[in-house]
C-alpha cells in the first residue's frame, strides 16, 4: 500500500487529524508525520487494530508543544475505533543514524488514557524515556511505511541493524508462554511472524504471520493459527484451544530462541 485510501473512511479522517494536529502544535520543529503498521500493510480491521504513527521533530518538544499535541491526540483517539491511535514522537536525532535504545520524545496509546485523564502535567513531564519497539516500528516505516507530511521516509529514517531489530521483536514475545491464554489472537500472529523474519527475513503483518505459519509449520498447529486469523479480521471462527495455544507457544518460542542463540 502507497496510500491511505483503501481505508475505511473513519481510518482516513482520523489520518487526516492527527496529521493536521501535528503540524498546528509543532510548527516549524515538525521534520515529517509517518504512518505504519496494519493501515499501511494492507489488514487494517477497525474492530481490532489500531493506526501507528511516528512524528520527527528537529529538537525536543517544549511541554507546551506536549501539551497542545496532546489534547489533540487524546480527543482523536476517544474518535478511533478498535485501539485506537498509537504514536511517538522523535528527535530526527534519534532516526539517522538510529540510536539503540531509541530516544522519544513522547508517546501515547489507549492504555495510558486514565492517566493523562487524571493528571495530564504528571503525563508531559514523565512520558519521555527510550523504547525497544522503536526499532520494529522504524523498520516496518521504512519497508512499507508511508510519508504523510514532511520529509520522505528515506531521507529521515536509517536502516535499523538486524540484531537491534531481532531485539525489539523478541521483547514482544518473549512471555508468550504465561500470556498466551489472555492474548491469544495477538500472541499466535505474532510469534509466527517472528520466526518467519529469524528463518526467512521477512518482515510481515499479523496477517501475513499467520498466512506464512499455515504455509511452513506442522498442520497440529494449523487450527488455532486459523481462529487467530479468524479473529483479527473481526470473524467468528473456532474458539481458541488454550492448551494447543500453550504448547504452541512453548514450541514456537523454543525454535526462536535457537535461532536467536545461533545469531549472537
Amino acid at each position: 500500500m502507497n496510500d491511505k485510501t483503501a481505508l475505511p473512511d473513519i481510518a482516513r479522517g482520523l489520518i487526516d487529524g492527527f496529521t493536521a494536529a501535528a503540524r498546528a502544535a509543532l510548527g516549524g520543529s515538525l521534520v515529517g508525520v509517518y504512518l505504519h503498521g496494519s493501515a499501511t500493510m494492507g489488514c487494517y480491521t477497525p474492530e481490532v487494530s489500531d493506526l501507528d504513527f511516528i512524528v520527527v521533530v528537529d529538537a525536543p518538544m517544549t511541554d507546551e508543544q506536549r501539551r497542545a499535541f496532546m489534547d489533540e491526540v487524546v480527543e482523536l483517539d476517544a474518535r478511533a475505533p478498535g485501539k485506537g491511535i498509537e504514536m511517538s514522537v522523535v528527535t530526527e536525532a534519534a532516526c539517522k543514524p538510529f540510536a539503540w535504545p531509541t530516544p522519544f520524545e513522547l508517546h501515547w496509546s489507549r492504555m495510558h488514557a486514565d492517566w493523562y485523564a487524571r493528571d495530564p502535567e504528571d503525563y508531559i513531564r514523565k512520558m519521555r524515556g527510550t523504547d525497544g519497539d522503536l526499532a520494529a516500528h522504524f523498520t516496518v516505516l521504512r519497508g512499507r511505511g508511508v510519508c504523510l507530511w514532511g520529509a520522505a521516509i528515506g531521507d529521515v529514517f536509517a536502516p535499523v541493524p538486524r540484531a537491534c531489530y531481532v531485539d525489539s521483536i523478541w521483547e514482544d514475545v518473549r512471555g508468550a508462554e504465561e500470556e498466551i491464554d489472555g492474548n491469544a489472537m495477538y500472541l499466535t500472529l505474532n510469534l509466527a511472524r517472528v520466526l518467519a523474519y529469524l528463518e526467512d527475513g521477512e518482515v510481515l503483518s499479523k496477517r501475513e504471520g499467520g498466512a506464512w505459519a499455515l504455509e511452513h509449520l506442522p498442520g497440529v498447529w494449523h487450527p488455532l493459527i486459523r481462529s487467530a486469523l479468524d479473529a483479527y479480521d473481526g470473524a467468528e471462527g473456532e474458539p481458541f484451544d488454550t492448551d494447543l495455544a500453550r504448547r504452541y507457544a512453548a514450541e514456537m518460542l523454543r525454535r526462536i530462541r535457537g535461532l536467536r542463540g545461533a545469531e549472537r
